[in-house]
Order: C-alpha cells, then sequence, then structure tokens
C-alpha cells in the first residue's frame, strides 16, 4: 500500500474521497507529473487540511483530502489549474472515478499524551 500525507490543523469541515483506476494506456509519467503539481498546488491553498492517497494491490487508489469550509473546498474545486487537469484525467488517465463531498459533523482525537478530546 502506497501512502503519501500531509496534515495542518486538527479541525476539518470537507472531506473528499476519490476512488479512481488507470487506463491501461495511461501515460505514467504524465499522470505522475500531474499528481504532483497538484499536490504542490493544494497544499498551498488556504483552508487546506490535509491529503492522504492509498493504492490498493488491484490498482484501485483512493484519496482523502480535507478542507477548512466548504468555501476553501470550492475554491480549490475552481482553480483554474486544478480544473484543467481535471479535464485532462478525464481524457487521459482515468477509466474511472467516484467522488463524494462529505461534511464534517463531529471530530474527535486521541493520543496516548492527550487522551481523548472532542473537536466539535
Amino acid at each position: 500500500m502506497e501512502q503519501e500525507n500531509i496534515q495542518r490543523g486538527s479541525e476539518t469541515g470537507q472531506v473528499i474521497i476519490f476512488r479512481s483506476r488507470l487506463r491501461a494506456d495511461a501515460d505514467l509519467a504524465e499522470r505522475a507529473a500531474a499528481g504532483a503539481r497538484m499536490y504542490e498546488l493544494v497544499t498551498a491553498m488556504p483552508g487546506f487540511v490535509s491529503v492522504k492517497t492509498f493504492t490498493a494491490e488491484d490498482g484501485e487508489a483512493l484519496t482523502l483530502c480535507e478542507f477548512e469550509s466548504e468555501q476553501t473546498l470550492l475554491a480549490w474545486r475552481d482553480h483554474p489549474e486544478h480544473r484543467a487537469v481535471q479535464k485532462r484525467g478525464r481524457e487521459e488517465f482515468f477509466s474511472e472515478y467516484h467522488m463524494d463531498i462529505c461534511e464534517s459533523r463531529r471530530a474527535y482525537r486521541f493520543s496516548l499524551a492527550d487522551g481523548r478530546e472532542e473537536l466539535r
């Protein structure tokens, strides 16, 4: 399983669940370059909290991306470079994808040092 992780802050309001599969003829180097650029952009966006990507043995990828609010998520959705790569993804990279946008209603955190904490 492959994982990429960055996290800022502790509270999240919006979660994107993005499941995808690559096309058999996808240019993997181009896909990696586009993904690296999107990672660079999203991690610099105001309101960005975290992103993690996992790849299953069967090739399906799962990305969880968190934003502080709907407004910050929409700013990412509408970012011009992100829009262009979304189009490329449909035309060049993905054979299929499914995306859910979820609102976090409650959030909790636990650590051995601090115990359990309710964030909201």
